[in-house]
């Protein structure tokens, strides 16, 4: 079945506002010029006119799948038309995942910490992001993404934490701009976080501490940076019943493995592909650990999954190689950082929500 005519309306634009939108929304013509306003039709649109079926009496699962297609953005206005479209809007469905990985911040590197510094109107701009997702999403986000050049603040994750109290997945590799204080707070709420991506910090028993103590259902980690022996530590310690550990693209010591190896008698899944091993010799000095040896794959052996690679013709190993075990993810492809052996980790194309469209209509001058 065919469309109608395109009717005569201009594609919303980041200068049009969400009161412009509902406003010719009081009647079936106006509801379908918001639509087409937002850039979407379906041929289930076109069925149910067809049927002569009011806006108001259409099932909820049905809006659903139509305000699926639609973005940020666009979601706003829809969601202030009537009670049934905001409940729609705000559906498990559409907000299970936020992805926010086509969303970088402005900033400079500094010398001092925390080593960045970001353009206010950046902080500005994710601050009305956050707002309006939260706003609309009422609770219902269990995924939340973040790009590693994604430098929120405390006052950021206080928001956020507060407001999607059932996360249960956490993507944020950026943590310097956040405190000590700011963290363990926003875990405190996230009572049913399971899994959890986060950076390389200078002193991790107290985040491994506070993830124990708040979040009883915890089994998946992955930590992108460095990992030794006192992180490998914290976990054994604090965290002995994770399932799924993932050090991707990460500097890790020998020593560090071992202790994982020896005492995380639950861990099921254990992903060290592309990692730049070390083991310190005699000397004191660290040599690179291009091949596993026996002793460590018998002990890897009990895991159900072991994924590795230290493999010198690999493109991901060269580039680690290159970056000196510090992963410069600017440098090469935007999906590059995104990617994990382990599937549960791995993050797939970027979600719907905040779809390059939504990130130019958001985008400061």
């Amino acid at each position: 079945m065919q469309p109608p005519p395109h009717p005569q309306i201009p594609h919303a634009s980041a200068s049009s506002s969400a009161a412009d939108f509902v406003a010719d929304a009081d009647a079936d013509g106006g509801i379908l010029l918001l639509l087409w306003s937002c850039g979407v039709w379906a041929p289930r649109i076109s069925q149910i006119m067809g049927m002569g079926k009011r806006w108001e009496d259409m099932d909820t699962d049905v809006l659903v799948k139509i305000f699926k297609e639609l973005n940020l953005v666009e979601l706003s206005p829809v969601s202030q038309v009537c009670r049934l479209w905001r409940l729609a809007c705000s559906d498990p469905l559409i907000w299970n995942t936020l992805d926010f990985g086509l969303l970088k911040s402005n900033y400079i590197q500094t010398r001092a910490s925390p080593f960045i510094w970001v353009d206010h109107r950046s902080d500005k701009r994710l601050a009305r992001i956050l707002r309006l997702a939260m706003a609309i999403s009422c609770g219902n986000v269990s995924c939340m993404i973040f790009h590693y050049n994604l430098y929120m603040k405390d006052e950021h994750l206080h928001y956020i934490s507060e407001r999607s109290p059932h996360l249960k997945r956490l993507v944020m590799p950026a943590w310097n701009r956040i405190t000590k204080l700011g963290i363990c707070q926003a875990i405190q709420r996230w009572e049913e976080l399971e899994s959890l991506t986060m950076p390389t910090i200078g002193h991790p028993p107290y985040i491994m501490e506070e993830i124990a103590r708040s979040c009883k259902n915890f089994a998946e980690l992955k930590v992108m940076g460095s990992f030794d022996d006192l992180f490998a530590s914290a976990i054994a310690t604090h965290l002995p019943k994770l399932k799924v550990l993932s050090l991707r693209c990460s500097k890790v010591t020998m020593s560090a493995l071992l202790w994982l190896l020896d005492n995380m008698v639950n861990l099921e899944i254990l992903n060290i592909s592309h990692c730049l091993l070390l083991e310190t010799v005699a000397t004191g000095r660290k040599q690179i650990i291009h091949e596993l040896d026996d002793q460590t794959l018998e002990k890897a052996s009990r895991l159900r999954e072991f994924h590795h690679c230290q493999n010198r013709s690999c493109l991901a190993c060269q580039r680690m190689m290159a970056d000196e075990g510090i992963m410069r993810w600017y440098r090469y492809e935007d999906w590059f950082w995104r990617r994990d052996e382990v599937r549960s980790l791995d993050l797939q194309d970027y979600g719907k929500l905040f779809d390059a469209e939504c990130e130019k209509l958001t985008a400061v001058d």
